[in-house]
């Protein structure tokens, strides 16, 4: 009796994956970006807290961007290294490189996102785009291909930012986990529903971050900036996704266990303030998946409905992971099929690791 229970669970399980896999993930395979004959000025906003080496490759990379008119403006958080001087020094040499400074961040307000409000302040330009220090635009159309999501008569574009290929299982733990991530929000989003963007190649419009109140509904939380901000506008603003290759930009992977989960439980800190409805779709994704697999391990244990456990899975195994690899080609990303199984159950049970450490010790901090 209990492991027909659990049987029919796992059957539930299946079948809530099939839903997204079908539903949502599919059609993000079939996207065509926006195109666009209008090239509209671009602020491009960059906050770098001691990034001074990062920045030495960043800055080249966006000044000789093949775009019309285009301006970068660099924030200066409170950097304690050489970055002041190599800004003012690009500043004096590019009419439209523009450094703003921050000496000290008011104590009520969280560092990051005070940064890049007084970059967006700065900003000469409508339509703004964001990158972080350690990502590099992956062509010199990156700003091209970003503005046409404007096309649409969106208010704010969401693009996707994919790790570098290293060495090493952390490194495809760190590239599959973004891949998903990248999946799940960008699906939402292409079907109406978009709840969060990264920072690290997010673009939106001055109108839009005035008309949501900037950053005030979320000034004093950890992270934010993006996915929060994103949470905002979407009540009242069209926003719409640019995926092509040439509208990435690429970004540095951590290299170690411990600074990869600081940074993830740096993001997931505020996945406790996504819209309700947002947090149960999200929610049962999750569990479905690591349900699947406990269920899964219970009933082999048991021995129990052997035929009917391996059709669910096969069923399972045979519909959702096609999906991930053609999005995934989709995104010009690149997955090691062999350790595909491998990645999927360390990825979803890390995730709920470390949401429950993130509940448990929520002491998190900006540079």
């Amino acid at each position: 009796m209990i492991t027909s229970i659990l049987l029919g669970l796992l059957a539930l399980c299946v079948l809530v994956q099939l839903y997204f896999a079908l539903i949502y993930f599919f059609p993000l395979t079939k996207h065509t970006d926006p195109q666009s004959d209008v090239r509209r000025p671009v602020s491009v906003i960059v906050a770098a807290h001691n990034e001074q080496d990062n920045l030495y490759e960043l800055l080249p990379m966006l000044l000789d961007q093949e775009y019309p008119e285009f301006e970068i403006i660099a924030v200066n958080d409170r950097s304690d290294d050489d970055t002041e001087f190599y800004l003012y020094e690009l500043e004096k040499q590019f009419p439209y490189f523009r450094v703003v400074t921050v000496k000290k961040t008011p104590d009520y307000l969280n560092p990051k996102k005070y940064a890049v409000a007084l970059g967006i302040r700065a900003a000469k330009y409508e339509h703004m785009l964001f990158i972080d220090a350690d990502c590099r635009p992956c062509s010199p159309n990156w700003i091209d291909k970003m503005q046409a999501g404007y096309e649409t008569g969106a208010e704010v574009v969401l693009g996707y930012s994919p790790y570098a290929q290293l060495k090493g299982f952390l490194n495809h733990l760190i590239r599959y986990e973004t891949l998903l991530t990248g999946i799940q929000y960008l699906s939402h989003a292409n079907l109406g529903k978009p709840y969060m963007g990264v920072g690290r190649n997010l673009s939106y419009t001055k109108t839009c971050f005035f008309k949501n109140k900037g950053f005030a509904s979320h000034i004093k939380t950890m992270g934010g900036d993006d996915d929060l901000f994103v949470r905002d506008a979407a009540n009242n603003s069209k926003v719409s996704i640019v995926i092509n290759k040439e509208a990435q930009t690429l970004s540095i992977p951590k290299k170690t266990f411990w600074e990869w989960i600081v940074q993830k439980r740096r993001h997931m800190s505020v996945g406790g303030r996504y819209k309700a409805a947002d947090r149960r779709r999200i929610g049962a994704f999750v569990a479905s998946n690591v349900f699947f697999y406990i269920l899964l391990v219970i009933l082999l244990i048991f021995h129990s409905h052997l035929a009917i456990l391996g059709a669910l899975a096969g069923i399972r195994y045979l519909s959702v992971f096609p999906v991930y690899v053609m999005a995934a080609r989709r995104l010009d990303e690149t997955v090691s099929l062999p350790l595909l199984p491998v990645l999927d159950v360390v990825y979803f049970f890390s995730y709920v690791f470390l949401g429950i450490s993130v509940l448990m010790y929520k002491r998190l901090r900006w540079k």
